[in-house]
């Protein structure tokens, strides 16, 4: 049976107005920096994040991600009645149940014939998401889909801040301080992408192909939950997670060009999910890729969880980034360990 082309129709972005520099995080725990001897300026030194943003105290999910999805649904002329599979890729949730993807169903107006369900896999949640939807497009058992998320990080930065202070003993300070560093390079946003069959579509986007790989071996570096007495606390070993990543990334990459039929010279641009300033360059170094493919966004919005890949699509395409570079690269890890590579034929509208 034939497949059809894939398009993708639209992105959305939806960012918070608030903005707080890794500097403000540090002076938050000035006096535990101050007793172990740790200057300030460590954490943008170390993550490449100047600053990151956060949405308003008791912002829903499903809120920013209708947002993100109204902004997408108006870059395009597709009526929202064609839409045949709502997701919602995120970490954070309105609640355990029902499924977060069921508020924004009913924010947006979405028809019943659209099904609507939540699809969780850390940082890879969208990018999942839009490879299951092009495949429900290609097969034709749906003309279009939806994917969104919206990602809050402010209750983790803020616990971890909390508990970080708490702590009286310098030599437990530090370790917990060490596990807690990924924690606080997260930052907030909420992404949308609208996915369509080719009669449908109005862009030149054409998703091409996707492959993913998975070292769950690495199941523990990684790990965030509820934390005790409410709230979240996200605990990271960074430097195993980066190399464990990296190394799955190696693994990914071969299969990837193989699947999209392409040389790695071919290559003219690439989006990843955004972690930090070292994990960029060590991820280029390990593809044996040029830097300069690279569109980053984690300077100004740090770690968005699942909307970080979107979001910087997103703005690669709206600030002129992808309009020469036609065959471009989604690459995405995330905890777990998983890694998906997506081949998109791009053009702009």
């Amino acid at each position: 049976m034939a497949r059809r082309p894939v398009h993708i129709e639209a992105l959305g972005l939806h960012l918070p107005e608030e903005r707080v520099t890794s500097l403000a995080l540090e002076e938050r725990i000035g006096p535990l920096l101050e007793r172990l001897g740790l200057s300030p300026g460590r954490l943008e030194l170390m993550s490449g994040i100047r600053e990151r943003r956060f949405f308003p105290p008791g912002t829903r999910p499903s809120a920013v991600a209708a947002a993100a999805a109204e902004e997408a649904l108006g870059r395009t002329g597709l009526d929202r009645g064609r839409l045949g599979m709502l997701i919602h890729g995120s970490v954070c949730r309105d609640f355990l149940e029902p499924a977060t993807a069921s508020v924004v169903h009913r924010a947006l107006g979405l028809p019943p014939t659209c099904q609507a369900f939540d699809l969780s896999n850390a940082c890879l949640g969208v990018l999942d998401g839009m490879a299951l939807a092009a495949d429900a497009i290609a097969a034709g058992t749906i003309d279009a889909a939806l994917v969104v998320t919206g990602e809050d990080g402010r209750p983790l930065v803020e616990r971890t801040l909390h508990d970080l202070l708490a702590l009286d003993d310098d030599r437990a300070a530090r370790r917990a301080l060490k596990a807690a560093y990924a924690s606080l390079t997260i930052g907030s946003g909420a992404a949308a992408v609208v996915l369509a069959a080719e009669e449908l579509a109005t862009a030149g986007a054409t998703w091409r192909t996707s492959v993913a790989r998975a070292d769950t071996a690495a199941v523990e570096l990684c790990s965030g939950d509820h934390a005790e007495g409410g709230g979240l606390l996200m605990e990271t070993d960074s430097e195993a997670l980066l190399q464990a990543g990296n190394a799955l990334a190696a693994r990914t990459f071969g299969p990837f060009l193989e699947a999209a039929g392409w040389e790695r010279e071919d290559l003219q641009g690439v989006v990843t999910h955004q972690v930090g300033s070292a994990h960029r360059r060590l991820l280029y170094e390990t593809l044996e890729l040029d830097l300069a493919l690279d569109f980053p966004s984690v300077e100004t919005l740090g770690n968005m969880g699942s909307a970080s890949l979107p979001a910087t699509l997103a703005l690669a395409d709206r600030e002129g980034f992808l309009d020469t570079r036609s065959r471009v690269a989604l690459l995405g890890i995330g905890s777990g360990l998983h890694c998906r590579m997506a081949a998109i034929d791009w053009s702009p509208a």
